[in-house]
């Protein structure tokens, strides 16, 4: 005999307000009073015959047979979004939305993407920017690419590159009449910024070099994105410093070079995410692959840039990008390579 299912929407009130503990917040995500709340519950309950919830004076706990309960619920809520989802979006099966920062769009996604676009015609890419964390069941993006450590609820992260900080240059302004031989060089020099995420990055540069924190201090230009810090150090306004991502193009294309050999592990890195539990549709699986395989090279082009740091500004750069393009070997990431090097412990917030 087939049991007869509970109210539909006392199943809703009863998944909202478990996952918050609190019928307040359940019904302002449902946009009800509390009060229909507490009625479907309680009517949820009758049905059932189950105690769900154990009410004290300011707190809500889950009694035994609803935390068993509870499970099922969600993912038979996570089973009809994704009918929902799939019935709705057939017309955009072939088209992939991804979310990511405006810098990395910029400076690293979209020199490559033209790779992607001509393996699979039949896929349209659209590119998203923002710094806030996608929220998967509410914006209409298929996958992001995050900053961080990786280590977030409800996603799937898949590893893509590590970060270092290091200052870059254009290369008039090496060639100018005031030297940057060595750190200490910099107090002659402008230096630019970027504000908000990456506001601290040199102080942290300047401390593994053994130079006083406040040297950052000195007069410079500050701007809120690190694609306008890099352009501004191009055009020779002065010495900004660079992350791996942002400054390897312009590195290998010679608009760019690197004074020192000094460079500042960072612990966070760029993470491809998507929906934890989802089998991924062809278009997401195919932008997978394709940026896995990327990374490989990302490792290799990192790992011969750190082993060039004897050769004086990275001349030789252009000529061993052309070595990793053509060897695409696979070497292991970044932060399974660097164990130990008296790195700092940085927020995970991301650079714009």
């Amino acid at each position: 005999m087939t049991a007869r299912l509970p109210s539909l929407n006392g199943l809703r009130a009863f998944e909202a307000a478990a996952r918050h503990l609190s019928f307040t917040q359940a019904a302002s995500e449902l946009n009800v009073t509390q009060t229909a709340i507490s009625h479907q519950i309680k009517r949820l309950e009758e049905e059932l015959g189950v105690r769900l919830f154990i009410r004290q004076n300011r707190s809500l706990t889950l009694t035994q047979q609803a935390q068993e309960y509870l499970p099922g619920i969600r993912a038979a809520f996570n089973d009809l979004r994704l009918a929902t989802d799939r019935l709705l979006r057939k017309d955009d099966d072939h088209v992939l939305t991804v979310s990511t920062l405006a810098s990395l769009a910029a400076k690293w996604l979209l020199p490559r993407l033209t790779a992607f676009q001509e393996a699979h015609h039949g896929i349209d890419v659209r590119i998203t920017t923002s710094t806030s964390l996608v929220d998967f069941q509410r914006d209409n993006v298929d996958a992001g690419i995050r900053y961080g450590r990786g280590q977030w609820p409800g996603v799937r992260a898949d590893w893509l590159m590590a970060d270092e900080l290091f200052p870059v240059c254009s290369p008039a302004l090496l060639q100018g009449n005031k030297p940057l031989k060595c750190p200490e060089d910099l107090r002659d020099h402008v230096l630019l910024h970027t504000s908000n995420a990456n506001s601290d990055d040199w102080r942290l540069w300047l401390t593994a070099a053994g130079l006083p924190a406040d040297f950052s201090k000195q007069p410079g230009v500050t701007f809120d994105l690190i694609f306008m810090t890099v352009q501004a150090a191009i055009d020779g306004l002065g010495v900004a410093m660079g992350r791996t991502a942002y400054v390897q193009e312009d590195i290998a294309k010679g608009r760019l070079v690197v004074p020192f050999n000094i460079a500042f592990p960072v612990d966070a890195g760029f993470y491809l995410v998507s929906p934890a539990g989802r089998t991924d549709p062809p278009k997401l699986a195919a932008f997978r692959q394709w940026l896995l395989a990327l990374r490989a090279e990302q490792a290799l082009t990192s790992q011969i840039f750190r082993d060039a740091k004897c050769m004086r500004h990275r001349r030789i750069w252009p000529r061993l990008i052309d070595k990793v393009r053509r060897t695409r070997r696979v070497t292991r990431p970044l932060h399974q390579a660097r164990k130990s090097r008296g790195r700092m412990d940085l927020p995970g917030r991301a650079p714009v």
